[in-house]
Formats: C-alpha cells, sequence, structure tokens
C-alpha cells in the first residue's frame, strides 16, 4: 500500500470524510459534508483548508519549493502537507481533525 491509500484509509474512518475527484485541483480530494477541504498534490502532498488560527496555531509554514502554490501568502487558509513517512500520517490526520471542528 501507498502512503496516500493509507491517509486515506485512516481519513475516512472520521465520520463525514470521502475521497472523491477534487472539483478544484482534479484528482483526488478530501471532502466533509460535501464540500472539498483538502485535494492532493501528489502521493505524498496534500494541501489542506486549516483556517490561518489553525496554521498559525500549530506553528505550520508553506513548504520551500512548493512546486504548485509558489506565492501562496501567509494569510491563506490552506496549507500544504507533505507526508514522507508512515509516522506522518498520524500526524496528518491529527490536523483534519482540527480542520473539520470549522464546519
Amino acid at each position: 500500500m501507498s502512503l496516500k491509500s493509507d491517509l486515506v484509509k485512516k481519513l475516512e474512518m472520521i465520520p463525514g470524510l470521502e475521497d472523491r475527484p477534487s472539483i478544484v485541483a482534479g484528482g483526488s480530494a478530501i471532502f466533509y459534508k460535501n464540500k472539498e477541504i483538502a485535494h492532493f498534490h501528489s502521493g505524498n502532498e496534500i494541501d489542506v483548508r486549516l483556517t490561518k488560527k489553525i496554521i498559525r496555531a500549530e506553528g505550520l509554514i508553506h513548504p520551500e519549493g512548493s512546486k504548485f502554490h509558489k506565492t501562496r501568502g501567509p494569510s491563506s487558509e490552506w496549507i500544504e502537507l507533505q507526508f514522507t513517512r508512515v509516522n506522518h500520517i498520524d500526524e496528518v490526520v491529527r490536523l483534519f481533525k482540527l480542520a473539520i471542528k470549522q464546519y
């Protein structure tokens, strides 16, 4: 199994989250209550709508060398999360649980 499929499997265990085709970016996306809250850029990178407040509180920063959002500003509600190891998946799931509290 790939890291992406492992992540999707864990996310789909959270009530209300589901993997569907992206309306925003094409490819695969995660929806909550029929609203796209994340979309995959690759097999190990996902763009998540966390809100500025959560991004700041968690100390998250836009990844250097982003291929997809080179000019994304610090006031964006979206953040790219990279997961390159199995132990990163639980952290991404934790952040999703924070994200869905806003809906």
